[in-house]
């Protein structure tokens, strides 16, 4: 048995309700669900939730909320993986015993369904304890710069002022969109990024939706990704 776990608090801040905002015809959290249910991967896509109307919606989407997310799990410093902990321990005591659990955001409208079936051969081909999308940085962090008081900049690290982009290494960034995990490594609180792998996928995909300016970028990126396919 393998289940999709779908984290969606109700308060957020910055975007307010966010999850269930509308985003192209559907609330955000359906894009998620939608994606999972296509994957074939899953027994059961569990929304996690404190929200009355969160759970309504993910229901009507086709999720599961057997559970309510506790409130001392549902503030915005609590981290992913007690959370997702908290709904292992929730599915076993519903009887629903699986060796693999995927935690999913919400707001992931570019979420691939092959993505999610290929993260999942290779878990298990590596047997890692936990395995996420990666992106690659546009732009070599090694040459990252902070501005000074005196409107001047500096390199963070002199050492590659003068180094062609192209000869220094490639760095990467968590996608952001889903974490595969055994589930006895949920439950132990493992740290998801160390002791997981990294699968690569393209970064003109990734949005982090944090703010006003990331939906927008996120509905203009999607825009013109419809067309395309059209």
């Amino acid at each position: 048995m393998t289940i999709a776990v779908i984290p969606a608090r109700g308060g957020s801040k910055r975007i307010p309700r966010k999850n269930i905002k509308d985003f192209n015809g559907k609330p955000m959290i359906g894009w998620a669900i939608e994606a999972a249910k296509k994957s074939g991967l899953f027994n059961h896509v569990v929304v996690s939730t404190d929200d009355e109307e969160i759970s309504s919606i993910a229901k009507k989407l086709g999720a599961e909320v057997p559970f309510i997310r506790p409130l001392q799990l549902s503030d915005d410093l609590t981290p992913t993986v007690p959370v997702i902990a908290h709904a292992v321990q929730a599915c076993s005591d519903l009887g629903w015993q699986s060796e693999y659990i995927c935690c999913i955001y919400p707001c992931v409208p570019f979420l691939e369904v092959q993505d999610l079936i290929k993260s999942f051969d290779l878990i298990k081909m590596h047997d890692s304890d936990f395995i996420y999308p990666v992106a690659e940085y546009a732009h070599p962090v090694q040459r990252s710069m902070r501005k000074l008081q005196n409107e001047k900049m500096e390199f963070l690290s002199p050492q590659y002022e003068l180094t062609r982009t192209q000869d220094l290494e490639k760095t990467y960034h968590d996608a952001g969109q889903f974490y595969w995990g055994k589930s006895s490594a949920w439950a132990q609180h493992k740290k998801m990024h160390t002791e997981g792998i990294g699968m690569p996928i393209p970064n003109w995909r990734v949005v982090d939706i944090d703010s006003n300016d990331d939906w927008k970028r996120a509905e203009l990126i999607f825009d013109a990704l419809f067309h395309a396919r059209r």
